[in-house]
């Protein structure tokens, strides 16, 4: 057999699943919580003693992970105007697998670099322009940000705006010693979306920068395992089941929602409309493949904004929402728990 272990860490539970990838057949599960207060891969130690307690081989088998433990992917965007560049800088970093946590638009002062500061991103996402237009703004923004690396932990930058102007921007990004990686502009023109060589850029960055830079682990062995963020993973699962899964070649349109500890995530491959592609309805043109966050919809760590929102669309009666809030608050504290105590 050719087995494989995956693995997901994520921000509550480490989970795992034992794979016979030669028939797709699932041999084995496991999972234990995240161990954010040791090394992380201790959860997955845990877990992969319990497949091998299923199956014997289970030792044998390579690893491949996934990984949203210690907040995930947290990206800011900074783009030209909120309606064009910064929306579309959104949808990408979106579809990348993360969370978007700050979006600027405009001339970048140094309020608007604090701002950007205090979001903590792991990764910003620099947008703006399409090629070979005005480059004033993306040129300010890289200057800016060079500036604010000179007081403040540097924090890699993705470039991908105006391409005619990207030379200029590593260059500026390099004398201040900022990480950066170029991409194609996600808005070559308007109302057309290219958001796949920013995702690959992303993927790559948070790979290279941020799963070693979040301390999660102190062995090798953890970076090397780990090929993406969760979401971003999760997405390209579901364009496989869209487009590539089985003989019919896919299952056509399909929607995924991920209920987490701390987000929920929708992931969705559709036809589009061609319609709904051109510029009678959008500036930043829709792309098959979204991805969305609802950043306080989860199960532990965001689960008493889950039963406040239930209570707000009616969905949770007066009376059982005391209950359900302990409950959340519960989790929330003890994200690792299973069950409510006995009485």
């Amino acid at each position: 057999m050719n087995l494989v272990a995956c693995v997901d860490f994520g921000s509550t539970f480490t989970k795992a699943a034992l794979v016979d990838v030669d028939d797709g057949r699932l041999l084995a599960t496991a999972s234990h919580r995240t161990t954010l207060d040791g090394d992380v891969l201790d959860g997955w130690e845990a877990c992969g003693a319990r497949l091998a307690e299923e199956h014997s081989d289970a030792r044998h088998a390579d690893v491949l992970a996934c990984s949203s433990a210690g907040g995930g992917l947290r990206i800011a965007v900074v783009g030209n105007e909120d309606l064009v560049t910064a929306e579309a800088g959104r949808r990408v970093a979106l579809s990348s697998g993360g969370r978007v946590v700050h979006v600027a638009s405009g001339l970048l002062d140094a309020h608007r670099v604090e701002a950007l500061r205090q979001a903590a991103p792991d990764v910003v996402l620099l947008v703006g322009g399409t090629d070979h237009g005005n480059a004033e703004v993306l040129l300010s923004s890289a200057k800016a940000l060079a500036r604010g690396a000179a007081v403040a932990p540097v924090t890699p930058v993705v470039v991908a705006g105006n391409i005619g102007a990207q030379v200029e921007v590593a260059a500026i990004l390099r004398d201040a010693e900022v990480p950066h990686v170029r991409a194609d502009n996600v808005l070559p023109r308007i109302g057309v979306l290219a958001p796949d060589s920013a995702r690959a850029a992303i993927r790559a960055v948070f790979l290279e920068h941020v799963i070693g830079g979040k301390n999660l682990s102190h062995r090798a062995d953890f970076t090397e395992i780990v090929r993406g963020a969760t979401p971003d993973v999760v997405l390209d699962a579901v364009r496989l089941l869209a487009r590539d899964a089985g003989d019919a070649g896919g299952w056509g349109d399909v929607v995924v929602v991920d209920v987490g500890g701390a987000t929920t995530d929708v992931h969705s491959v559709v036809e589009v409309d061609p319609e709904d592609a051109g510029l009678a309805r959008q500036v930043v043109a829709p792309t098959p493949v979204t991805r969305t966050v609802e950043g306080d919809l989860g199960m532990r760590w965001s689960a008493p904004d889950t039963v406040a929102a239930g209570r707000e669309h009616g969905l949770v009666g007066e009376d059982e929402y005391a209950g359900l809030e302990r409950a959340a608050r519960r989790r929330r504290a003890m994200p690792a728990v299973r069950t409510e105590p006995a009485g």
